[in-house]
């Protein structure tokens, strides 16, 4: 079994497409590690505050198997592929890491540099692989948050109920 980080996005009424993604993340794939919830301002474009989150899972499928998968959970909440890059969305599901795979595939390349460029990866992913090794970098993601320039990039924890469960811990 493959362990996978996902990073997940909304800022399109992000309570109801967040839920619906981890609604169907839990429904494909079992038992979800999920982080707090984060909001941070959008980054490149001006709109609405995004809701970020990393989920961790573990799955049988290959990456290329896996990339196709997590595109249809966003076709099934409304995701326009015709939309340009930065720009708002109802759900955004990336692969951040893949095990300890480095290169490229159907979907992109891994891990994902945004792991060390945006804080809403970062931290949350920090948050559930404290110890956990970056694959290129080898240092802990802990590590890395603790470098991180928190100035760069303002984020918050949110209040957040999933199926129940109360998800962040609110500072």
């Amino acid at each position: 079994m493959a362990v996978v980080y996902l990073s997940i996005g909304s800022n399109i009424r992000r309570e109801y497409y967040i839920s619906r993604g981890l609604d169907a993340l839990a429904a494909e794939f079992g038992q979800l590690r999920i982080s707090s919830i984060y909001e941070s301002e959008a980054v490149g474009f001006e709109g609405d505050d995004f809701y970020n989150l990393v989920v961790g899972l573990e799955t049988d499928l290959a990456l290329n198997a896996l990339y196709p998968r997590l595109r249809k959970i966003e076709h099934d909440n409304e995701r326009s592929r015709n939309a340009v890059k930065f720009s708002s969305r109802t759900l955004d599901i990336d692969i951040l890491t893949y095990d300890d795979y480095v290169g490229d595939f159907d979907g992109g390349c891994l891990p994902r540099n945004e792991i060390t460029r945006n804080a809403f990866v970062l931290w949350p992913l920090a948050e559930l692989a404290d110890d956990e090794l970056h694959p290129q970098l080898r240092q802990s993601y802990g590590s890395l948050w603790q470098q991180f320039d928190r100035q760069k990039q303002v984020l918050w924890r949110v209040a957040f109920l999933w199926q129940g469960q109360q998800l962040s811990e609110l500072d």
